[in-house]
């Protein structure tokens, strides 16, 4: 789990792939401090395993189907990528909840100067834009964002300096695509909203949950 509060930018060292997998190799300098092999980092918002670790470098499989859901194919050597260590149980929750699952991705379609703020636009499919909602959490290559405003198939979201210089987004440009994960919220109260009264939850704990919701 994490909270879409970036640690740092790292960069690609390697990207190696075949037609079933990859594995990406990063280089980096703040998350090495406790970082083990097997623990969890989200690399543009996508949830990856460390596999090997080596000096200031850690290497992540990547599955297929991650490659094709994300932006993840775009990488190569030297390219920049979010950084952030799973949170840790003792720590803040400066975002929101963001699981690292990316639910798809989008494009954006425009940049302008606001004041001391940068407003990005981001065309996206309609199976990502109805959960968005004006005031509401999105990730955005794993930045915890606020939700400005809302057009039909683009949302916009206005990022203050420190957002835009500690992380990728201020290297970004129109065209770019960039990985977009929901705020799980919406996703489990649609689930909810449209269970099936008449098929009967196999878990005791669900059919518990559920009664109690009032469902």
């Amino acid at each position: 789990m994490f909270t879409g509060i970036i640690e740092e930018i790292g960069t690609i060292s390697a990207v190696r792939r075949n037609p079933l997998e990859a594995k990406l190799t990063i280089s980096a300098e703040k998350i090495f401090s406790d970082l083990k092999i097997g623990d969890s980092v989200a690399v543009n918002g996508v949830c990856l395993t460390a596999s090997e670790i080596s000096g200031n470098t850690f290497t992540a499989d990547v599955m297929n189907e991650t490659f094709h859901r994300s932006s993840l194919s775009e990488l190569k050597s030297g390219s920049h990528v979010n950084l952030e260590r799973a949170m840790a149980s003792d720590g803040r929750f400066g975002g929101h909840i963001v699981a690292g699952h990316v639910d798809g991705t989008g494009i954006i379609t425009n940049i302008k100067k606001d004041d001391n703020a940068v407003w990005y636009t981001i065309s996206a499919d309609s199976s990502i834009m109805k959960y968005i909602i004006e005031k509401g959490s999105v990730a955005i290559d794993g930045i915890s964002l606020t939700v400005a405003e809302v057009l039909k198939d683009s949302f916009s979201v206005s990022v203050i300096p420190h957002t835009a210089k500690e992380t990728i987004l201020s290297q970004k440009k129109l065209g770019d695509t960039v990985n977009l994960e929901n705020d799980l919220v919406g996703k489990y109260v649609e689930k909810l909203l449209n269970f099936n009264h008449d098929e009967k939850p196999k878990s005791r704990i669900t059919r518990e949950f559920l009664a109690n919701a009032g469902f």
